[in-house]
């Protein structure tokens, strides 16, 4: 056989095995993270490096899949850099809040939080701007504690269920969720008190919004309603512990973290208790009086190295492929979405732009169903504790990739910033603000295309 009919048939290979993958489908979303994207729809498709990760870069993602995934000890012990849990936490590892890279969910009334957390703060602002913490509880409730050390408290969740229905007749309930400490460890607890529930979110896709430009949100940004269609989404300004500045907030419920860095940074000090080069101090307070393990030559608990190893990790992750254009229903969903207006704020396309940390996420065109800016969503959702230059009504707008594959790797379909909805139709009814148009839109649609948004959205 020739060499031209041997690339000739390589081509057609190439083509028969890859074509549906390679090519736009007929929404555009089928690649929703780019070349990166991965097609992958079991247990483990939030946990896979994007498609197009260089192989200079795959050790990294494995040793921060390994220090994201595996438990920290009490210092000091024998398990060399792994050790310096706590000495007050919510879990003891990354994955322990995030299962299988994916979403949290919360705990049925009564019972105490597990893969989620709860923000605390007294009204007021620190130096920086970031919501004042609670002299003596700090800034989260960390429900777990190393032996010897009294725990801070138990977070409890009641439900209270408001029946509705919508145009057509057809009943719903929504679950509107309450809040109190239970077994204070360290006295009263100062009033009035700024509280804020919050899941966990899926990990996939970070960098790739770590890696669209400020100038892209500035440009999706209309914080006065300049053209008067009720939309009004803004940037969060907020602190950079790297740089000692202030920058646009990307990553968080209220868009309170700058960089996929800082937000892992804060995470493994205010969940894990573990200290790094951005946040040298533990996470106790000085009201506390619990004295922290020593450390060798004043280091930080997890390496610079280990640290940087689960930053990437976490930018690599890969988004699975949006399955839309296989379902007929799917697609007559997606024109739904767009002419309720949801996509107003659930931008369906974003180009990153240059990205030095990771050059295989550059310049990448994607489909992540959010602009990152922060949106007013109404007294139902709004939890009252500015955050920065977030309102207690402003929350940022979440992506909705790889929302139809929570079921199958997290086991539950608990949606918003605190799961109180039990399903795609309740976390629509629960927009209000900006967004109570388009929820009335949805509520005035037919079943049939209620069903067929819903399936949309289980297409992503």
């Amino acid at each position: 056989m020739g060499r031209r009919r041997l690339h000739v048939l390589a081509a057609l290979m190439c083509f028969a095995i890859c074509g549906v993958r390679s090519s736009t489908s007929s929404t555009g979303d089928t690649l929703a993270g780019g070349d990166g994207t991965v097609f992958d729809t079991s247990r483990n498709a939030f946990s896979l490096p994007a498609r197009n990760l260089r192989e200079e870069h795959r050790s990294a993602f494995f040793v921060g899949n390994s220090f994201f995934n595996q438990n920290w000890v009490v210092a000091p012990a024998s398990v060399a850099g792994r050790d310096g849990l706590g000495p007050l936490f919510n879990a003891r590892s990354c994955s322990g809040c995030h299962f299988k890279d994916g979403r949290g969910r919360p705990p049925d009334s009564d019972e105490p939080m597990d893969t989620m957390l709860l923000r605390i703060s007294v009204p007021g602002t620190d130096r920086h701007g970031a919501p004042k913490p609670e002299p003596v509880y700090g800034d989260q409730i960390q429900n777990q504690s190393i032996p010897g050390v009294v725990r801070e408290a138990d977070v409890l969740v009641s439900y209270e269920e408001a029946p509705g229905e919508y145009a057509d007749g057809e009943k719903f309930s929504l679950r509107a969720p309450s809040y109190r400490l239970a077994n204070l460890g360290y006295g009263p607890i100062a009033q009035p008190l700024l509280m804020s529930p919050r899941v966990s979110p899926a990990m996939i896709g970070l960098g790739l919004l770590e890696a669209v430009p400020d100038a892209t949100l500035r440009r999706l940004a209309d914080p006065d309603d300049a053209d008067r269609d009720g939309i009004s989404g803004r940037v969060n300004m907020v602190w950079n512990h790297l740089t000692n500045t202030t920058a646009i907030g990307r990553f968080g419920w209220k868009a309170e973290q700058p960089s996929v860095l800082q937000q892992t940074a804060a995470a493994f000090v205010g969940d894990i208790g573990i200290t790094s080069s951005l946040f040298r101090a533990e996470n106790q307070t000085p009201g506390q009086h619990v004295a922290a393990a020593p450390r060798v030559n004043g280091e930080p608990e997890v390496s610079e190295r280990i640290l940087q190893a689960v930053a990437l990790y976490a930018r690599s992750l890969a988004v699975p492929a949006a399955r839309t254009s296989d379902d007929p229903r799917a697609v007559r969903g997606r024109q739904l979405f767009m002419a309720a207006r949801c996509g107003a704020c659930h931008a369906a396309e974003l180009e990153t732009g240059a990205y030095s940390d990771l050059p295989e996420l550059a310049n990448q065109r994607i489909h992540p169903f959010t602009d990152l800016l922060l949106h007013d969503m109404g007294d139902g959702l709004a939890d009252d504790r500015p955050t920065f230059a977030a309102t207690g009504r402003e929350w940022r707008t979440a992506p909705l990739w790889g929302l139809g594959l929570v079921a199958k790797v997290n086991g539950h379909t608990f949606l918003l910033h605190d799961g109180r909805a039990r399903n795609f139709s309740e976390a629509i009814l629960w927009h209000g603000g900006e967004a109570a148009a388009s929820r009335q839109r949805f509520r005035a649609m037919s079943t049939q295309d209620r069903a067929a948004l819903i399936a949309f959205l289980e297409s992503l």
